[in-house]
Order: C-alpha cells, then structure tokens, then sequence
C-alpha cells in the first residue's frame, strides 16, 4: 500500500487503488483524521476488495518486509519538528507517534508522513 501510494504521488495522480485490508484500512482512517489524504472510499465493480485513496502528501515507508524497525516509547521520532507524523503499529492497533507515546508504548514504525 505504501509503495502504491509513493508511485501515485511522484507520478501526480490524484487518486491510487490498493487492495483492501484490516491493517490498511487502519493506516487510512489515521490518515485521514491527520489530514494527510483527502478521502477514501471502498471501490466499485472490482473483482476483490479495493479501496480508492485521494492523495494530497508525501510519505516514506520505514519498516519493510527484510528489515522491521521497532521503536520504544522514548525512541518514537518526531517528523520535521512536529509538522509531520509517524505511524506506529503497537499491540493496542495502529495510531500515530504522539498517540504512542502519550500512551507511554512502542511498536513498529510503519511510515513517516509529512
């Protein structure tokens, strides 16, 4: 979904369609309530669950498949001072790095948007 949403944002696309998931649709909803997509929606007339994302922000994946970064509560970095954000996965679901550390918990860092 990351990676999906990279392209679609250094191509200028205005809209990307990603598969749909539990953790996904997690990301998004953070996403959104930041401010950081415009809208998404569940997409008509495909053959498997697709969600359609509006863009307006950058993002960098962080974690990836051959190499997790976990980050403990004093490790959870703030992004180009405050102005942007980083998505934690913790065992109380996905939310941002404040969130996190508010909560006094860790995670794994999925992406820094900004």
């Amino acid at each position: 979904m990351l990676t999906r949403i990279r392209n679609a944002i250094q191509a200028r696309h205005q809209t990307v369609l990603v598969p749909q998931s539990k953790v996904k649709i997690a990301i998004a909803d953070i996403l959104k309530a930041q401010g950081y997509i415009r809208e998404w929606d569940q997409a008509r007339n495909q053959k498997f669950p697709t969600m359609r994302i509006q863009l307006t922000y950058k993002l960098k994946r962080v974690s990836k498949p051959g190499l997790r970064v976990h980050v403990g509560r004093g490790e959870i970095p703030r992004v180009y001072g405050g102005l942007g954000i980083a998505i934690v996965s913790t065992s109380q679901g996905m939310m941002t790095g404040y969130e996190a550390w508010r909560k006094g918990i860790g995670g794994e860092l999925v992406c820094y948007v900004w």
